[in-house]
Order: structure tokens, then C-alpha cells, then sequence
């Protein structure tokens, strides 16, 4: 991952030939990082929110005057994206949330999955599935995008390969009627947790997002996951905080984070939204499906 955007900041990181530290001295550098993370997708106020942090810790430090300023630059330049990588919620276990309510009541823990359609929604709701047969967990899908043509039939296929039943009613049906009734079968079954797939709410969509904010009115889930696909560059941003503004978001998943040369959606949308990447989806089998983690892509980004 992020080979693109790893050469190209270590290329940067080398011109960074300073004898003394001060803002003048800095400049320069620092607005080139700036720009070189721009062109490669990064957000530009993430993009000058790493700029900026860099700088500020760069000048608290007492430099040496001669020494290699540059392996300074790189430590703290990848501290600087951890911390853009770990905004607050970021030690959140979805595992550990879910076993807590399941230990306290009888109800299901209800998960919501948002985004545009093309994302992979659907497919990552299959791979949470599979991660909570993998964790001892009951689940069943809710389909309850009932807009798109073949979107059940994609969930109930998802739902057969992995032996998890689907609720579902007709195309063009009340998708809040589908999560009432995902629910009340998991009540029912003692099941522990309803994953509820939605249609791809385009983010200018008034009456679509009017119908998604019905679903979330009914089934008053416990977590709402967005979407979003890593390839997609600043789109993914516009995306993110609308379903926000609307809706409300917990944690997101990235997918394609396999294919993802630049690196910059990750860093791009935590920086907007402030809520954290809960796992990246790194190829197309159900257990391709990873755990986020800030400091391992932070290394990554900056070797």
C-alpha cells in the first residue's frame, strides 16, 4: 500500500538540509511536503493540518547545528500522521461492545452500514459477518436496500456462502419495515447482533437520505458504520460529512485499501470527520477484512 505516496515523501524528507530551525528555515520544505500530499489525493486542510503540526513540534526541538536534521523530520513526520490517523473513538472494540450489550440485556446489537453505492457496503457487511462467526457470534442481514435491483439477491447470496439469514421483503418495499422485522427475528432467535444494509445513498439525495434517516429512526441502531472507497480521492470527504451531518457516523470502514497507491483517503477523512477507521478491506474474500491500525499505516506512509 501507499507506495506512490511513500517514495515521494521520503524524496521530500531528504531536502530537508536545515543548519538552523526556525520558521523561515522551514518553509520551504514544509510547503512542499504540503503540495507533494496534495497531488496524491491528501485533502488539503489534512494535508496542511500535517504541515502545520510538523512545524510546531519541529521548532520545539533543539536542533543541533550541523547535524542531520532529517531522521528528526521523518520520526516526527510519522508521529504527526498517527495522530491525524487516531482522532477520538479510536480505541473503540466493536467485538467488545457488542458482547457488552448482549451480557447487560436481551437485545440485539444493531449495526448500520452507510455509503454510495460502488463502495463495497454490501460486500463489507458480509465480512463483518464472517468476522463475528469468527468471534462466537450469531448474526443476521437485514436487507433493507430495496432500491437497487439486485441488491437482495447480492445480500442473499452473501448471507448462503456464509450461512447467515437474510431478512428481506420485495423490491421497492419500506426498507424500515425490513430492519424492524431483521430485529424482531433476532429477538426472537437470541441472535446476537443485525447487520442492516442500506441503498447507496447518493449524498445530494434529499429523499433517499429522508428514507435512510427513517431507518435510523426505527431501528435506533447502536453503531452506524460509513463506507467508503479508498480510490475514490476527495469524494470520499463530500460523502462522509453529509452522511455525518445527516445522519450520524460512529466508524468507517475503507475498502480497497489493498489497491491504494497514495494513501491520502485515509488521511483525508479522519482529519474531516474526526471519527475513527474501525478496518480497511484489503482484498475480496470474506476474511479480507483487517483491523485499522494508525501506527503500523503511519510507518507505512513514512518508512
Amino acid at each position: 500500500m501507499f507506495n506512490k505516496l511513500r517514495k515521494g515523501i521520503s524524496s521530500v524528507i531528504k531536502k530537508f538540509k536545515i543548519k538552523e530551525l526556525n520558521e523561515k528555515s522551514l518553509q520551504k520544505p514544509v510547503e512542499e511536503l504540503v503540495n507533494f500530499m496534495m497531488k496524491n489525493e491528501v485533502a488539503s486542510q489534512a494535508a496542511f493540518t500535517i504541515g502545520d503540526n510538523l512545524k510546531r513540534k519541529l521548532l520545539k526541538h533543539e536542533h543541533e547545528r550541523f547535524k542531520d536534521i532529517r531522521p528528526f523530520v521523518q520520526e516526527t513526520l510519522r508521529a504527526t500522521i498517527e495522530e491525524i490517523l487516531t482522532p477520538p473513538g479510536s480505541d473503540f472494540d466493536l467485538i467488545e461492545a457488542i458482547r457488552e450489550k448482549r451480557a447487560d440485556d436481551d437485545e440485539p446489537y444493531i449495526i448500520l452500514m452507510l455509503g454510495i453505492n460502488g463502495t463495497g457496503k454490501t460486500t463489507s457487511l458480509a465480512k463483518l459477518g464472517r468476522m463475528m462467526q469468527k468471534n462466537k457470534l450469531s448474526v443476521v442481514f437485514a436487507a433493507a436496500d430495496t432500491f437497487r435491483a439486485g441488491a437482495i439477491d447480492q445480500i442473499k447470496e452473501h448471507g448462503d456462502n456464509l450461512g447467515i439469514k437474510t431478512i428481506a421483503h420485495q423490491y421497492g418495499g419500506d426498507p424500515a419495515a425490513v430492519a424492524i422485522d431483521a430485529i424482531d427475528h433476532a429477538i426472537s432467535k437470541d441472535i446476537d447482533v443485525v447487520l442492516i444494509d442500506t441503498a447507496g445513498r447518493m449524498q445530494n439525495n434529499d429523499n433517499l437520505v429522508r428514507e435512510l434517516e427513517k431507518v435510523v429512526r426505527n431501528a435506533e441502531p447502536d453503531f452506524k458504520i460509513f463506507v467508503g472507497d479508498a480510490l475514490t480521492g476527495n469524494d470520499i470527504i463530500r460523502q462522509a460529512e453529509t452522511f455525518n451531518e445527516r445522519i450520524g457516523i460512529d466508524g468507517i470502514i475503507l475498502t480497497k485499501m489493498d489497491a491504494d497507491l497514495r494513501g491520502g483517503a485515509a488521511l483525508s477523512v479522519t482529519n474531516a470527520i474526526q471519527k475513527p477507521i474501525l478496518y480497511i478491506g484489503v482484498g475480496q474474500s470474506y476474511d479480507d477484512l483487517k483491523k485499522f491500525d494508525p501506527k503500523g499505516i503511519a510507518k507505512d506512509m513514512v518508512p
